[in-house]
């Protein structure tokens, strides 16, 4: 199976989660616009072998293998849930075992939910600078929705699907890869 290798990082601890229902939403409109093979790592589905390491070394084999799947995706797509106004530490502590140079100008697509659109500042004051430490080159339009854009899980509000169309476009042009 060939096309774009598309990597979320899901850092919210629910199932199902808002975050994953934006996901998916994302997955299914770049599907659409080119080739891709996604694939998902659940923080908070990765067990001991990722709780209790301190350094890389400590980690689980599947553990070892998310993280080279995000070391060398295509696309990375960044998703958390805000949590007390930024997102949650085992979403970090999983960047904490992230080669140091393996980002370097991998782009990035910047994706969180919140409780209110105030949430939505986790995109620029922590996400950003975040992936800023890696040298990623995270993509120009970033997505959030808060609480009120679902009904459930399920994405309802147009000018966020049109947001996720902005930024897919974006990062389309980036990634310079054919289009259907």
């Amino acid at each position: 199976m060939s096309g774009l290798r598309v990597v979320v990082v899901n850092g919210s601890p629910s199932r199902p989660s808002k975050t994953m229902g934006l996901v998916d939403v994302i997955l299914d409109a770049l599907n659409r616009m080119t080739a891709i093979v996604p694939s998902r790592v659940d923080v908070y589905r990765l067990g001991p072998g990722f709780a209790g390491a301190i350094e890389r070394e400590d980690v689980s084999p599947e553990v070892e293998e998310a993280l080279r799947r995000v070391e060398e995706a295509d696309l990375l797509i960044a998703a958390t849930p805000v949590f007390r106004g930024s997102y949650p530490g085992m979403f970090k502590h999983f960047f904490d075992l992230v080669e140091q140079y393996a980002l370097a100008g991998k782009p990035v697509l910047l994706v969180a939910t919140g409780g209110g659109d105030h949430h939505a500042l986790v995109l620029e004051h922590a996400l950003r600078p975040l992936f800023g430490f890696f040298q990623a080159l995270t993509l120009p339009v970033a997505i959030f929705a808060s609480g009120g854009d679902f009904d459930g899980t399920v994405l309802l509000n147009p000018r966020v699907y049109a947001r996720v169309q902005i930024a897919l476009e974006d990062a389309i042009r980036y990634l310079k890869v054919p289009t259907y």
